[in-house]
């Protein structure tokens, strides 16, 4: 009778928890999958206890494995260079197979709103030229997988998501930033090019971070449970990590791309000390080294409260200036002082590309930043002049007036200056009413258009050379 019961407890193991005792791999292995090019490419999933599995390419390399007491199993498996499509065959108690797998490049996306606006736009809020692009979107080499939104309290190990061709009814509903990125990589590369999004809209960047990351940060408190108001769920630290990033960390890709920031906006110095942070522990859990980490700056818009984003943009600047292998997209000159989502997210995908294409395609020839301010020097003539990094061939307003700089003098009072651009590639700033000028700042305020570009088109970041 005992024996009896034991094999009736085991029988109902295996027919629950989506049948535990048979071969299953999360949902991001699966049919139109992309896996990482001329790499060693994670697979793994689980099984019966002490079981062989057998992974077979059909570009012709196999890889094997046994699983562990509990059932789990992880391997790689060599990739060629770009192509397919292929079959993915994995055997363990019983066999999966996985058709139509391209092998190319893989970008991970994610962030709030802003990276999750589909290309159709949000209601009221459209993307530029959205309608075209959605019908010209067809493209077999373009692979999309869409993270559904979740939290827990502890990682999980699967997300709910499926890999789509891209084609006009699934790249409506798709990250716009994303897509984009994907369009004009393959445009360029021409290889295929898979993207996993996930993002959550109103989230702060403390609910991506895992607990470990978030212990070092005193202002910050593990809850421990979930809340049931979906502003506090997207928001509490470790809580979105848990549930939209835990389980696809150590799927093979070849970068991040990020775009968050305006929900931390009114704690810019906790966000200088977090975004950091969050990117260094992101690389550290996916075991590839210091991936590219290529971000967006939050847009021009005009805050309701009390605050000044410019100290946020600020805080993002300093983390593509002081972490390794990242790159910041500016766009002071495409926001919408009434909208916190500007409609101009092709440019934005654009501009994430060129970083990736230039830093880690080897493209030269082509421009990825805006102007970076470097130094000043005070003059003669009681001005103050700008040096800046990343305008090798000089500096540009494209037929417009230069404005948004302002000057103080020692006693801290900004007043609205004049500026021109030199023929030494430098800014000359000034102000009749600063007889000496001791710092400058430029689009330091919520809502503000940039005007200072290099002559790629590439805008200029707000910046400022006080500490007050």
């Amino acid at each position: 009778m005992h024996l009896y019961k034991r094999v009736i407890v085991l029988v109902f193991l295996c027919f629950s928890e989506v049948l535990f005792c048979q071969l299953r791999l999360p949902s991001f292995f699966g049919d139109n999958m992309v896996l990482q090019q001329k790499d060693k490419v994670a697979i793994w999933g689980n099984d019966e206890p002490n079981t062989s599995i057998v992974v077979i390419g059909s570009w012709g390399k196999d890889a094997s494995t046994k699983t562990d007491n509990e059932g789990k199993w992880k391997l790689k498996i060599e990739t060629p260079e770009a192509g397919g499509p292929y079959f993915l065959t994995i055997t363990g108690t019983k066999k999966i197979q996985f058709k139509n797998v391209l092998i190319g490049e893989v970008w991970f996306c994610s962030g709030q709103s802003n990276m999750n606006m589909p290309v159709r736009g949000y209601s009221n809020q459209p993307i530029q030229n959205s309608n075209e692009e959605i019908l010209n979107s067809t493209n077999s080499s373009i692979r999309l997988f869409n993270v559904e939104r979740n939290a827990s309290l502890t990682p999980l190990t699967d997300v709910n998501g499926y890999w789509a061709v891209s084609k006009p009814s699934e790249t409506r509903n798709f990250s716009a930033v994303a897509y984009f990125f994907a369009k004009k990589m393959n445009a360029v590369l021409d290889v295929p090019i898979g993207i996993i999004h996930s993002s959550w809209g109103g989230s702060k960047i403390q609910a991506w971070m895992d607990e470990e990351t978030v212990s070092q940060f005193d202002f910050l408190t593990i809850p421990d449970h979930i809340p049931e108001e979906i502003k506090k769920k997207r928001q509490s630290p470790t809580l979105v990590f848990n549930g939209m990033i835990a389980p696809i960390i150590g799927y093979t890709m070849k970068g991040v791309l990020w775009y968050q920031g305006e929900s931390n906006r009114s704690k810019p110095k906790e966000y200088k000390k977090m975004f950091p942070a969050m990117i260094n522990s992101w690389r550290q859990n996916w075991s590839q080294g210091d991936f590219p980490f290529y971000f967006v700056q939050i847009a021009p818009y005009e805050y309701r409260k009390k605050t000044n984003a410019a100290f946020l943009r600020e805080a993002q600047m300093h983390t593509m200036l002081e972490v390794p292998n990242t790159g910041m997209v500016v766009t002071l000159d495409i926001g919408d002082c009434n909208s916190v989502h500007p409609k101009e997210k092709k440019a934005i995908g654009d501009r994430l590309a060129y970083w990736a294409l230039s830093k880690d395609y080897s493209i030269s020839g082509i421009s990825y930043s805006g102007p970076v301010y470097e130094k000043m020097e005070n003059t003669e003539d009681a001005k103050i002049k700008l040096f800046f990094d990343y305008a090798k061939y000089g500096l540009y307003a494209f037929d417009r007036q230069l404005t948004g700089f302002e000057v103080a003098g020692a006693n801290k009072v900004f007043y609205p200056a004049e500026a021109i651009i030199n023929e030494d590639k430098t800014v000359s700033v000034w102000s009749d009413a600063v007889e000496k000028p001791v710092a400058v700042r430029y689009a330091f305020g919520n809502c503000i258009t940039g005007t200072l570009f290099n002559t790629a088109g590439l805008p200029a970041s707000s910046f400022r050379t006080d500490d007050w």
